[in-house]
Parts: structure tokens; sequence; C-alpha cells
């Protein structure tokens, strides 16, 4: 029984052939370096997700059998993953299909049974069924490790279709008195994922073994991604695709190579017919219903740069207020595309909501207006510099960890908040307030700019103001350093001597 992946088997085979092809090359140096080259492509077949890859591996190679939870956005590569991980492990698997009805569930499922090589049988009734003949194909293969993927998952679970009820008993009544099979289960829809399957309080409850959350690539990944299929951008480049489409594999394979990144956006976003133009509304339906009010939200948070409060926010829609936006707020912010956070200082303050996700604030902004021909004709102006502030503040967010091995506080926990302070002057705001377990606060400061940034007298001065504010709320019992994140670092003349620390564009890129 072979208890490692297809993945490494790939790796062990082309190493193997290594002594041959040097033995007949060895003094072709373009030959060898040419293999290398490729050998360097197979070994890393999967792009980032390491810590994804040790679960699944472990979960492989355990003498039990195991049931692993993968959720995440859509398009985020959660089938990619499990596919190019098991591959020849990977005995069956089936989708479920979008607003497909009950009938069409089954069938499809039952269909792909039939297709794996289960012999033909009665049709099946219902999902009690379906799993019976799933048990009697796995049965059939012997007692090898064997993956099975479900994908979709929240899409067969149709309104009083027991599907939940069946998959549990399948799951209870025969799978856990095995020790050969790897059920993986993956699902866009995050809320569901998370009430249904991950906090299941009935049948399944603790039933699932391991649990994958699978985010959007960081800037180190979608710069290998990028690299791979044939561009050579600069960092400022990839930071700038990142800011418009996020780190989603799905829509960074849209880009193609021989045109520019502008040349790409254009096509994408800007044309009539572009594909990242027609996403925004199968993105939202494919994971909501009643995705219009989804949209509305997410519509009032795109022209507010801080966010908005519960309140505000029905207020500026016209939603009621209760159950149903309680949900929404949860289900977004579940699937990554708001966070919500508080001022540190001002407990009991309401909660304030955020739009994070990039390629849906870039689409609110730029393409739903439709005010804009092109991506050329808006680089370099405000709206682009009020859009690139904005989303590279988001993009520190998201790199945090990045930023602290950069300052060297990797090992030093800490607590990322926002800061909110009113005086007499007006109060001041600083969106990245790092929170040590020493003694020590890191008040960041970030600024997007294609050239150092300068730091003026009345800047310095604003510096200052915000420095003395927060030593004065935290009560001086913490030395308190400015960090500057800035993409292209800061001016040599500028009034940097206030400045602790600097981190720069290419930090934020290590793995």
């Amino acid at each position: 029984m072979r208890l490692y992946s297809a993945k490494y088997y790939k790796i062990w085979h082309i190493w193997r052939i290594i002594p041959l092809y040097f033995a007949k090359y060895k003094n072709n140096f373009y030959l060898c370096g040419k293999f290398l080259e490729i050998y360097k492509d197979m070994k890393e077949l999967i792009i980032g997700r390491k810590a994804e890859q040790k679960v699944l591996q472990d979960a492989f190679e355990s003498k039990k059998s195991e049931f692993i939870a993968i959720c995440g956005r859509r398009r985020v590569g959660k089938t990619f993953l499990v596919k190019e991980f098991f591959e020849k492990d990977l005995v069956f698997q089936t989708a479920g299909i979008h607003k497909g009805t009950y009938a069409q569930q089954i069938k499809s499922f039952y269909q792909e049974l039939l297709n794996c090589g289960l012999e033909s049988e009665n049709e099946p009734k219902d999902w009690i069924d379906i799993f019976f003949l799933l048990r009697k194909y796995l049965e059939s293969l012997g007692t090898e490790r064997k993956v099975i993927l479900l994908d979709e998952l929240p899409w067969m679970d149709t309104p009083k279709s027991g599907f939940m009820a069946a998959l549990e008993h399948f799951w209870n009544s025969w799978v856990t008195r095995r020790h050969d099979i790897v059920l993986v289960v993956c699902g866009s829809a995050t809320s569901w994922m998370m009430n249904k399957l991950i906090n299941n309080h009935g049948g399944l409850h603790d039933r699932l073994t391991r649990d994958i959350f699978l985010p959007p690539f960081n800037l180190h990944d979608t710069r290998q991604f990028l690299e791979r299929k044939g561009f050579h951008l600069s960092n400022y480049e990839v930071a700038e695709c990142y800011m418009i489409m996020g780190g989603t594999p799905y829509y960074l394979d849209m880009l193609t190579p021989s045109l520019s990144l502008s040349q790409n956006i254009d096509y994408l976003f800007f044309n009539r017919y572009g594909g990242l133009r027609r996403e925004f509304n199968n993105l939202y339906a494919s994971l909501f219903k009643n995705s219009k009010d989804y949209i509305e939200v997410v519509r009032v948070l795109s022209n507010k740069r801080m966010g908005l409060t519960r309140d505000e926010i029905i207020k500026a829609t016209g939603l009621n207020s209760g159950g149903g936006l309680t949900s929404i707020l949860e289900n977004l912010e579940s699937c990554d595309f708001i966070r919500t956070y508080t001022s540190f200082d001002t407990p009991g303050s309401p909660q304030i909501y955020q739009l994070i996700d990039f390629y849906t604030f870039f689409y609110m902004r730029f393409i739903e207006k439709k005010n804009y021909k092109s991506w050329s004709s808006i680089q370099g102006t405000g709206d682009f510099y009020s859009w690139a502030g904005l989303t590279f503040e988001l993009l520190s967010l998201v790199h945090i960890e990045q930023i602290k091995k950069s300052l060297g506080i990797s090992a030093i926990k800490t607590q990322e908040q926002v800061w909110r302070c009113k005086d007499f002057n007006g109060g001041a705001q600083v969106d990245l307030v790092i929170f040590r377990d020493d003694p020590t606060i890191n008040l960041c400061e970030m600024k997007f700019t294609m050239k150092p940034f300068n730091i003026s007298s009345d800047y310095e001065e604003n510096l200052r103001n915000k420095l003395e504010m927060l030593s004065n709320a935290t009560n001086r019992k913490k030395s308190i350093q400015i960090t500057f994140i800035a993409a292209s670092g800061l001016d040599k003349a500028s009034h940097k001597s206030i400045i602790s620390n600097e981190v720069i564009l290419d930090d934020l890129f290590e793995s």
C-alpha cells in the first residue's frame, strides 16, 4: 500500500532518472540547466499551501479513516488543491450543481458513480440510496487507501432533501468502521460549511477529523504563480495586480502574459464582455441566496473608506434590522468579504463593518459606476491614488506576518487593532496598531507611492500628535515606535528621524 501522495511519487520518479540524463548529457551544460529547471518546477507542483499540504499528507498517512472539510471563498483553488495533491489516490469525485433541484443533484451523483465503473443499478430514489451505492463501489476497490471528494457540498443540500442525514449515516455506520477512507468535502458557501458541518451539533458532531480554511494567495505566492504563467512583473506591478483582484488563483489565471498588466485589466474589466466584469454577479449569486441584498451592503461599504456601523448600514441600504441583516453580515464576514473591528480604547462602542475584498472594492469603485473607459486612463489620477491608498492599507493588513518578520518580532505574540481618538484638534485614526506582549507598541502608517515617500514638516507634526495621543491613551505604560510601511520606502531628505522602523513593499513578498 502506497502511503504517499502522487505528488511525491512524481518527485521520486523524476529524481530517479536524473543520473541517466546527467550521464548522457554531462558535458552539455545548457541541457543540464534546462533539466534542473524542469525538476525545480516538478518539485513544486502546488504553489504555496504548505500548511494545507501537511494536513492532507498527515491525513493520508494516518491509520484510520479521515473526514476533512475544506472551505474558502469561491475560485480560491480548493478543488485544484485536492485533485493535484491526491491525484491517483482520488477514486471518486463529484460536485453539487449550482441551483440544481433535488432530482438533478441525485442524478448527477449517480452518473458519476456509473462513470467510475459501478455496475448498473436501479436508479436511486434518495440520498440514502446514493450513499449505499457509493459504499458498494468503494468496497469493490479493496482495502488500499482511497480518497473521495465531494465538491460544492452546500449545493447538494437542497431543502428537505435529507442529504445531511444520509451523509451522517454513511460516515457513522460504515466509514468509521474502516481504515482506508479519506473523505474530503469542499464548499464555497463558508457559512453553510461552518454551521452545518464544522460546528454540527447533530450526527456529525465531532466527526470531522480535520478542517482547512483555504485563503487566497499572499504576495509571494501570487508572484510565483504569475512567473509560472510566463510573466516578468516588478513587485510594484504584482502588488497593483493583487490590489485589483486579490490573491484569487482563478482570477490570476485569466491574465495573459503576452499583454501588459494594464492591457490585461482593460480586457478583463473594462471590456463589455470581460471575464472579471461578468464575474461579479455570478460570484455573489453562487454564494448567497437573496444576493441583491448582499450586493447592496457591499455597495454602501465601498463608499465608506473606514466602514459603517450596523445602524449606518441600515440607514444607507433601507434593509430591515433583524435576523436577515445579521445573517448577511455574518456570511459576508465568514467569506472574507468584510471584517469587523472596534477601537481598542473605546470598549463597548459599536462594531464597524469594513469591506476588505479587493476584487469587490475595485469593481464597485471603477466598473459599476461605468464612468471609466480604461485602466490606463485612471492611473495617476486622484481617483487612482485614493483607491491605492486604501487598498495598500488592506494589503498590509493581510500581510501582518511579513510585517512582523521584517520588524524582527515574529516570535512575539501580538494583537493588531484599529485606534481612533477624538480631541479638540479633530482627533486621529490609525488603521494598524500592533500591540506586543513585550512593552512596545508599533503605530503603523501606510503609503503607496511609486517614488520614495517624502515626510514633510506638517506630516511630521501630525505623526507627533498621533504619538502623543496614543501614549496618553495607553497611560504611557509602553514605548511606542512609529513604523512606516511605504511601497517605495522613504525619501532620505524627508523628516524621517521620527520613524523608528521602515517596511517596504519587497518585505511583504516574503514567504
